[in-house]
């Protein structure tokens, strides 16, 4: 056999389509299985392995989110056939949800139950890269057949509203007169379901995070949803939920080139439905983004929420720190 150059392209006196996908007298259904035949493209091994150990501590939806990282950030060469080796550890959490709703502990795995794993790995997938499982090498799920679900919109609401409840209870009094009043007012907004746009400036130190923690969890305990996102990837992590604002509006990378920068985000997505509901957006250290982001979540609010109004008449919390020492505003 010929083929034992280092790619296919290099194949001398190549006779047809066929003859480059025939290895050692085998032929290969797609180039990519012929390239494997002979060793030119690197095998699944060590995600294989990545994956085996995580089954052995991590729940499935860990599981997933791990396979979900595989799949955008690694380029592996047969994704389906690692679906196929540990689809049913994925699946674990829906199957045992299943039984207790048909108070049958034999139910077994079933062709819906793997098209709803593929389902919520699919979310994952386009919220990490914004690619579907067809673009990533693997089957893609029926959502017609799928249970109504939404990532975006399960993560907003999966806090437990106990532990928010008491963590408010414990810390509202704790709060100075001057963080009363901030924390009064954004709620007051909240409660009546009014859209306004505030800005709060602090110093470092100050207990401007103290008192977004305790704004989200007051809305949160309520079983509604608050949006918390932040310029930077440390300030996320300093916020219960938090997210960047590039990975959480979708916001492109280019602002500074892009004349009318626009949030990659549909109304039928999750993020879509998660910012037509929310309470309370809270774009904490916004002053080291660009204008052109908030000018992208203004015109991606009025598009979602058919309102021409600033931002779409949505409840909007800037915080951020200019060494002033200015009450909050509206």
């Amino acid at each position: 056999m010929l083929l034992s150059t280092p790619a296919l392209v290099n194949v001398p006196g190549p006779t047809s389509f066929e003859y480059l996908r025939t290895v050692n007298g085998t032929i290969h259904d797609t180039y990519r299985s012929a390239c494997q035949a002979l060793n030119l493209l690197e095998n699944d091994q060590h995600w294989d392995n990545c994956i085996n150990d995580a089954c052995e501590t991590s729940t499935p939806s860990q599981i997933r989110a791990l396979f979900g990282i595989i799949l955008t950030t690694c380029s592996p060469s047969a994704p389906t056939e690692l679906w196929e080796k540990y689809k049913s550890i994925m699946s674990e959490d829906i199957l045992h949800q299943k039984r207790l709703e048909t108070s049958d502990m034999t139910f077994d795995f079933t062709s819906e139950i793997y098209n709803y794993t593929l389902v919520i790995i699919e979310d994952l997938c386009v919220c990490m890269a914004n690619k579907p499982l067809q673009d990533l090498g693997m089957p893609s799920p029926n959502r017609t057949a799928a249970v109504s679900t939404c990532v975006e919109l399960d993560r907003e609401q999966s806090y437990s509203t106990n532990d928010l409840l008491s963590y408010v209870q414990n810390n509202i009094s704790k709060l100075t007169s001057e963080q009363k009043d901030i924390y009064n007012t954004i709620m007051h907004f909240v409660d009546n379901n009014v859209g306004e746009i505030f800005f709060l400036d602090a110093p470092g130190g100050a207990g401007k995070t103290f008192v977004i923690k305790l704004i989200l969890a007051s809305i949160r305990s309520k079983n509604d949803i608050a949006l918390a996102i932040a310029s930077s990837g440390i300030a996320a992590t300093l916020l219960p939920g938090g997210r960047t604002a590039h990975s959480a509006l979708k916001l492109p990378l280019n602002l500074y080139s892009t004349e009318t920068p626009t949030c990659n985000i549909s109304k039928p997505s999750g993020m879509g439905k998660v910012l037509q509901q929310c309470k309370l957006i809270i774009w904490d250290e916004c002053t080291m983004a660009h204008k052109k982001s908030l000018e992208a979540l203004d015109q991606c609010l009025k598009d979602l929420r058919g309102n021409s109004k600033p931002f779409g008449s949505t409840l909007i919390l800037l915080a951020g720190d200019f060494r002033q020492t200015l009450p909050i505003i509206p």
